[in-house]
This record gives C-alpha cells, structure tokens and sequence, in this order.
C-alpha cells in the first residue's frame, strides 16, 4: 500500500496598493509579480510554465528564497527530484529557518528511496514548525519505509493529533500496527480512515 506524501508551497500574497519596489518601472513585473503568477500556473498544472516564472523571479532577485522553493515543488513535480533538491538546499542557505523547504527536500530525497536524508529534514522541519502534522505523516512515511514500524507509528500518531481528520495518517498507521502484528489495533485504524474519507 503507497503511502502519500504532502508538498508545502510557499504562497504570496502582493497587494495591489503596495508601493512599488525600487529600481523598477511602471508596469514592470517584480519578482513578488512573477513567484505569484508561477503560482496560478503551477495550481493549473503549467508546470514549465511555473518554473520559467520562478526562474525570471531569481533572476531579479537572486536572494528570494521562496521563489527557490518554489521552483522546487514545480520542478519535482515535474520529476526532476535532483533539480528540486539543489533549489530546496538553496532556499535553506537563504533561509534556514523555512520549515517547508526541509519539508519539500525531504519528501524528493523519500522519492530517491533516501530514507535517512528524508528523515534528517523532516526531523529539522518539525523543530521549526512543531505543529505541521503533514510534516510528521511526512516523516512516518520515511520511518515506514525504513521498517522502523514503532517510530512510524509515534509520528503518524503525533501527526493524527495534530490533525485529527487526516485519514491517511491513520490509514498508514493501521498499515505499520499490522506489520507489527497488532492486527486488532490495525482494524480500529483502518474503520476510522473509512470514517474520515466517507467510504
């Protein structure tokens, strides 16, 4: 049974009245202007078109790490798990206090079956943002692909804690109790994600 993991997008929101940023013209697009329509097109499934944005948006801004973070999710949905990589570790060298960055490089070193380097930012992740529960389901997934069933059970259950509705979690959970042989505490885990998912 796959498990599934969740991406974290940094979303921007640039008003309308804001002033406009120095050294560019009117009607000029910022960089702010380009992460936000690669934005659009990135939730529209323009995936080539998402990274050209990002892309133009470090080129104005070469220190916009959420535009690096960006590019990154485009890029590994895209399947380019190395490219993605190399922007979510540039988005940390620019900001190493951006959970979601380690988040998202984990979950493309999980794509790279790199159990132990997917661990190590879903560990650092949830010291800056204890209350990401995709962030713990993330790190469970990691666990249990690495047959660490006892960890992976504490994150999933850490995780359903913090999100109490998140069906996978408690699916993936009933997956490592049975691995274990809890078979009984398996069942109660998969009515309950039946429960949530409305099956």
């Amino acid at each position: 049974m796959s498990a599934k993991y969740r991406p974290a997008f940094v979303i921007l929101l640039v008003l309308l009245s804001a002033p406009a940023q120095p050294g560019v013209a009117f009607g000029q697009q910022t960089a702010e202007d380009l992460v936000n329509r690669g934005m659009v097109k990135a939730t529209k499934g323009d995936l080539d078109g998402a990274v050209a944005d990002f892309t133009k948006a470090i080129e104005l801004n070469p220190k916009y790490a959420e535009a690096y973070n960006n590019r990154g999710v485009a890029k590994k949905d895209k399947g380019d798990l190395d490219g993605a990589i190399a922007d979510y570790s540039k988005t940390i060298e620019l900001n190493p206090k951006l959970a979601s960055a380690y988040n998202n490089r984990g979950n493309a070193e999980m794509a790279k079956n790199n159990w132990d380097g997917a661990i190590a930012d879903f560990t650092k992740s949830i010291e800056l943002n204890p209350k990401s529960a995709s962030t713990w389901y993330n790190r469970g997934i990691a666990k249990n692909d690495k047959r660490d069933w006892d960890g992976a059970i504490a994150d999933y259950s850490k995780a359903i804690e913090l999100n109490p509705k998140l069906a996978s979690a408690y699916n993936n959970r009933g997956v490592a109790k049975r691995a274990k042989g809890d078979q009984a505490g398996a069942d109660a885990d998969f009515a309950q994600a039946d429960i949530i998912g409305g099956h």
